[in-house]
């Protein structure tokens, strides 16, 4: 279990993320949490091997096939895959030496949790790193999401 102390030094020191699954649809959850981040000063590094085969951007940012594509150093590498698919994606992260391992919420792969923590890494499960900087940081907004797209105007409200 992570602590709250724990979660905020991971978030404190941990400035390039690679996002690994991250798409480059506005709608879905690994966008709006990688734009956030963005949006809150860390470097986000998509990988998704469909993305860079087309030589898509993701937020502004070239997108890498997998990590050990990356020519540059990572400090966090955020799963936005399923449970199954993790464990190839931590050997790759303690390949590339990264500092810490986070599978977003939903996704608890225990084999890879072990792999990071031998490696000396930090590791978080089944945890939002949006939510959980937000929660801390205090940059979460109502309801956990900032699209702009919800709104408390009623409709036809003259406001």
């Amino acid at each position: 279990m992570n602590t709250i102390e724990q979660l905020r030094r991971v978030l404190n020191r941990n400035h390039t993320i690679a996002v690994v699954g991250l798409s480059a649809e506005w709608h879905r959850p690994s966008f709006f949490a990688a734009k956030y981040m963005q949006e809150h000063g860390y470097r986000i590094v998509p990988v998704n091997p469909r993305y860079a085969k087309t030589s898509t951007e993701v937020l502004g940012e070239r997108c890498y096939a997998e990590l050990t594509d990356i020519p540059f150093a990572v400090d966090m590498v955020d799963v936005f895959r399923r449970t199954e698919d993790v464990l190839p994606i931590a050997r790759q992260a303690v390949q590339i030496g990264a500092k810490c391992l986070w599978q977003q919420i939903g996704v608890t792969n225990l084999e890879a949790d072990a792999l990071a923590r031998d490696a000396s890494m930090d590791s978080v499960m089944n945890r939002c790193v949006k939510i959980e900087h937000g929660r801390l940081f205090g940059g979460l907004n109502l309801v956990g999401v900032n699209t702009g797209v919800i709104s408390a105007k009623r409709l036809g409200s003259k406001e």
